[in-house]
């Protein structure tokens, strides 16, 4: 298949969780939401010189391949694998930009503030992670595991969650139990399928399966 017709069956698909198109890149650090995004979830592709539209109007310049590098390798935190394959179509330059699910959760993408926020991925969005998705990736990066014991707390916060699909902050009102300690509960209650989250009405709700 040729180059062409390759990115034509790409664009095709659309905007969606694994896929995002970037006209050009103007902003390195904005670009670094995508690249967090991709990493922290199921990994992805960025389809730089791409229209929301779909039409390839091509790479600018220089210093816009620059910028792709300077997003994975100075704004993201630790560094994000990445990996660049440029394509030629009618004369216009199109990169491709393959981001891996990370092993190193969580990747950050750092701002203007110069603070570092971890973005995941939902359909065609990027949104910053909630604590408990922080608290999750940490708990996975311990070399120990993570034991899950049923005692009071937890069985205070299941009785809140019991039929209901509640925000962090309504968890911990309902539950009276403090928000760092709902925050690892909820984690833990999460990888082991106790309980689960849901994205919707652009905030994180939380529920028993």
């Amino acid at each position: 298949m040729d180059d062409k017709r390759y990115l034509q069956s790409l664009i095709r698909e659309g905007e969606h969780q694994q896929q995002d198109f970037k006209y050009r890149v103007s902003d390195a650090m904005k670009l670094a939401k995508s690249v967090s995004a991709f990493a922290n979830t199921d990994g992805g592709r960025l389809l730089i010189g791409v229209r929301d539209d779909g039409h390839m109007s091509g790479v600018r310049s220089e210093e816009e391949i620059y910028m792709m590098h300077q997003a994975a390798y100075r704004y993201c935190r630790p560094e994000a694998s990445i990996k660049f394959d440029t394509y030629h179509v009618e004369g216009r330059t199109i990169v491709i930009a393959t981001v891996p699910p990370s092993e190193k959760r969580p990747i950050c993408a750092v701002g203007d503030d110069d603070k570092s926020r971890a973005y995941i991925r939902i359909a065609d969005e990027n949104i910053v992670a909630s604590p408990v998705h922080l608290a999750i990736w940490r708990d996975a990066q311990n070399a120990q595991g993570t034991m899950m014991t049923y005692t009071d707390t937890v069985r205070k916060l299941l009785d809140a969650m019991l039929g209901q699909r509640l925000t962090l902050n309504q968890l911990v009102r309902r539950s009276a139990i403090p928000r760092h300690k709902v925050i690892t509960l909820l984690a833990r209650l999460i990888r082991f399928r106790v309980a689960q989250w849901e994205y919707a009405d652009q905030q994180f709700l939380f529920s028993l399966p």
